[in-house]
């Protein structure tokens, strides 16, 4: 089961806030596709949240785009900062990547974003968004939604 970036968070509104103020603080995330031969590729991306989707653009001819027409399936990392302070923890998003062939739709994202032209566009639908954190300097804190189910929180000392 997946959904899009707008059904997520309409289910959990916290935790959508939370991961969209994570990828807001800064520019450049970590996409994890997969190779041809089936091994992890990680790469450099930036992300837009835009019309309820998640979106992700790339240059013509990535790797990780061909990754991504290939098999959809990824996981993409916010950044995490400097130093240690992680501020607001760690957040991953999991699922398939879609691209956006329809002239129109890539014209409207086009006309937003101005991305340099041209260039794919992928939609997102989600499988999984996680979040990691420390609270009171005490535990670590695991939120893990997932389409259908409600959020579980884990907490070790």
């Amino acid at each position: 089961m997946t959904v899009n970036w707008a059904a997520f968070a309409k289910a959990e509104p916290d935790l959508a806030r939370t991961a969209e103020e994570r990828f807001g603080a800064f520019t450049h995330h970590v996409l994890a596709t997969l190779r041809k031969d089936g091994s992890p590729r990680t790469t450099g991306l930036e992300v837009r949240f835009l019309d309820g989707e998640l979106w992700l653009g790339m240059m013509p001819n990535s790797l990780k785009a061909l990754d991504l027409r290939r098999d959809p399936r990824f996981a993409l990392q916010a950044n995490p900062g400097p130093g240690q302070s992680m501020g607001g923890g760690d957040v991953r998003v999991s699922g398939r990547a879609i691209e956006v062939v329809d002239p129109e739709r890539k014209a409207a994202y086009a006309e937003e974003v101005e991305p340099p032209e041209p260039f794919h566009l992928f939609r997102t639908e989600l499988t999984e968004v996680v979040r990691t954190y420390v609270e009171d300097d005490k535990y670590l804190v695991v939120q893990i939604w997932q389409p259908g189910e409600p959020l579980r929180t884990v907490k070790r000392a």
